[in-house]
């Protein structure tokens, strides 16, 4: 991982609750490169957003991280000092939350908004930040920027509320951008013209970007690799090629599944992943998704399956790669 922007190794966090400890995300490990796009992907409550919370340091009460490294830049995120991490936010790491209606503050003006980062960021004059946020809307293809920062939240629709959510994230020009499902609270139509849109600032910016979503669909072809969650654990890792044409965990194939495809019969139905997604308040000794699983034999039961290597930066934990490279369980 030497020469990473960004490495996380064995990352655990749990949540305190009265009914017991919920175990949000379970010692996960990857690492993203300079300028590259990683596509995180999972049901609702896989652990995706808690995982870039935490390194964000955004973890509300009563969760905690309890375990794990992450290092951001060479810099140690979760040892460092409360002050250094805000300073961090917004300026080298910048994150697109899901809902742009609750994210923005109805009660100011978009533009007093988006000056707010460049002026807690930078040592920019008030007509140089004044004009950097009209640059910054013109970027995200905001017309009439000029009026449009004088305008409130309320007279934005709601693709625009999320290309001013986008533009106050980039206007620092970070070195890691966190797209948290930027699309969910959109219709189709705006949907793509997000996605479009981070497509083009993926060029523009040449920052790294972490994209997470519930959808195998929008990533294709944004992502250079793509991770699958579940149960708050990685059940398999590898390139979009990997994911998409050659898929070994049983889960991304059951996601795969989902997808309705171009080339396949009208009249050839969805294959829904059939059960409901584990409870982490109760998560099994063994596999998390063994309950909901075909294939499930009784190891998947009682152990926790590790990782197998299917190839270059190929990897897949299922015991079912136990049998197939002759390895005892």
């Amino acid at each position: 991982m030497n020469g990473q922007l960004l490495s996380i190794n064995d990352l655990r966090v749990s949540f305190f609750t009265p009914a017991g400890e919920v175990k949000a995300v379970g010692g996960i490990s990857f690492a993203l490169g300079h300028g590259k796009v990683l596509g995180i992907v999972g049901e609702s409550g896989s652990g995706k957003s808690v995982s870039v919370n935490a390194l964000m340091r955004l973890i509300p009460h009563p969760g905690r991280v309890i375990g794990g490294d992450i290092t951001f830049d060479g810099k140690d995120i979760l040892g460092m000092p409360l002050r250094e991490m805000q300073k961090l936010r917004g300026k080298e790491i910048g994150m697109i939350f899901q809902d742009p209606m609750t994210s923005l503050n109805p009660l100011y003006t978009i533009g007093n908004q988006l000056s707010e980062t460049l002026r807690q960021h930078t040592d920019m004059s008030g007509e140089q930040v004044w004009a950097r946020g009209i640059e910054m809307l013109k970027l995200v293809g905001i017309n009439n920027p000029e009026q449009r920062m004088k305008q409130y939240p309320h007279e934005f629709s709601g693709g625009m509320r999320q290309r001013a959510m986008i533009a106050m994230t980039l206007s620092c020009e970070p070195k890691l951008l966190i797209a948290d499902e930027p699309t969910t609270a959109l219709d189709v139509t705006i949907q793509a013209q997000i996605l479009t849109l981070v497509k083009e600032l993926k060029t523009k910016i040449q920052s790294a970007i972490i994209l997470i979503t519930h959808d195998l669909g929008i990533v294709s072809d944004l992502c250079d690799e793509v991770i699958v969650m579940y149960g708050g654990k990685i059940v398999e890792r590898g390139s979009i090629d990997d994911i998409f044409y050659r898929p070994a965990h049983p889960y991304t194939s059951g996601l795969l599944r989902c997808l309705p495809r171009l080339d396949s019969d009208d009249k050839e139905p969805l294959i829904p992943i059939e059960g409901t997604p584990v409870d982490q308040l109760m998560l099994p000794a063994g596999c998390a998704f063994a309950p909901r699983c075909e294939r499930c034999m009784k190891v998947c039961l009682s152990h926790i399956p590790p990782e197998f290597a299917r190839g270059e930066g190929h990897a897949s934990a299922c015991w079912l790669h136990a049998l197939e490279q002759g390895v005892s369980a």
